[in-house]
């Protein structure tokens, strides 16, 4: 029982980054598989180009469209965007971050295929084997039979033996821009990291003091979520059998669920942890919070809209 209480408590210090190594070490898994078992290069003029491109390329658009899909915060920011006003669904600068945040955690996942796609180097040779651009650079002072022979390199079929030993050239180019695309993101990773952290308004204990309050507040409103929605539900089963009125139960309005749905902000002068503590501290029971004067987009704040009811452990 310690055993599984102390991988619980990792799982939920360490869970972000044990999900983005999940998510890296699977989709680096599935690379391996299709290279492996599902490519076959055409060896053709025509196809090559195209064929080794679709296969480095749409696998990776997907997955990024995968990552908008699986954000908490893309729904936050779209359920419900048709039928508020137009400034409740982000604007300008603000929505711009966001966007820019969310297509950031959604890369990941392409990135990685990219990289390991070009680290095996099989899209790669297949592609390039049929640009006319790279044939006349690779057939310099080569066989005049060359550029022909050159798409069915990938196949090991080009009688040329001079032509045939390209593929470990194109194999060397896929692999170094492989390590240089690797070595970009790692860069850029680390610099937005570090400006992000060097822009934030609260201290390094005040952010692990905020993702501890955010963890318990989504375990609490989880529970009392579920407890009040039992106790609705029995409610009306039994006014329907006994055919008699239900009590008056105190629901929140869609009005009120919305506010504290919406994307959070912050504001220096009231730094609230939650839309839900902003909801609940504000000054006017009419009063929306949803945009007020010194609202701005915090980068590293981004872990706010990213948890979720059903995110959370033991719920």
């Amino acid at each position: 029982m310690e055993k599984f209480r102390a991988v619980l408590d990792l799982h939920l210090k360490h869970h972000s980054a044990l999900g983005y190594g999940l998510v890296t070490l699977l989709t680096a898994g599935g690379e391996r598989i299709f290279s492996t078992v599902v490519f076959q290069c055409p060896c053709s003029a025509a196809w090559n180009l195209p064929y080794g491109l679709v296969f480095l390329l749409v696998p990776a658009l997907a997955l990024f469209l995968l990552g908008y899909v699986l954000s908490a915060r893309t729904w936050r920011l779209i359920t419900g965007c048709g039928c508020r006003a137009r400034a409740s669904c982000g604007s300008g600068l603000r929505g711009s971050l966001v966007c820019a945040q969310l297509s950031a955690a959604a890369a990941l996942a392409p990135l990685t295929w990219v990289a390991v796609a070009l680290l095996g180097g099989a899209f790669y040779e297949c592609a390039a084997s049929g640009s006319a651009v790279l044939a006349q650079r690779l057939c310099l002072d080569r066989d005049h039979n060359c550029a022909a022979e050159l798409p069915l390199v990938p196949c090991h079929e080009a009688k040329a033996s001079d032509v045939q030993d390209l593929l470990k050239d194109l194999k060397a180019q896929s692999q170094v821009l492989g390590w240089i695309l690797i070595a970009a993101v790692i860069i850029v990773l680390l610099i937005f990291t570090c400006v992000s952290r060097c822009l934030s308004p609260v201290s390094f204990l005040q952010l692990k003091f905020w993702k501890i309050y955010l963890e318990q507040e989504q375990q609490i409103l989880k529970s009392k979520a579920t407890e009040h929605a039992t106790e609705l539900a029995k409610e009306n089963v039994k006014c329907f059998f006994e055919g008699s009125h239900p009590k008056e139960c105190n629901t929140p309005s869609v009005k009120e669920w919305q506010q504290i749905s919406s994307l959070y902000t912050f504001n220096q002068k009231d730094p609230y942890y939650s839309m839900l503590h902003k909801y609940v501290n504000r000054k006017e029971k009419t009063h929306s919070i949803r945009s007020t004067e010194g609202d701005t987009v915090i980068p590293v704040l981004g872990f706010v809209d990213s948890s979720s009811i059903n995110s959370t452990p033991g719920l």
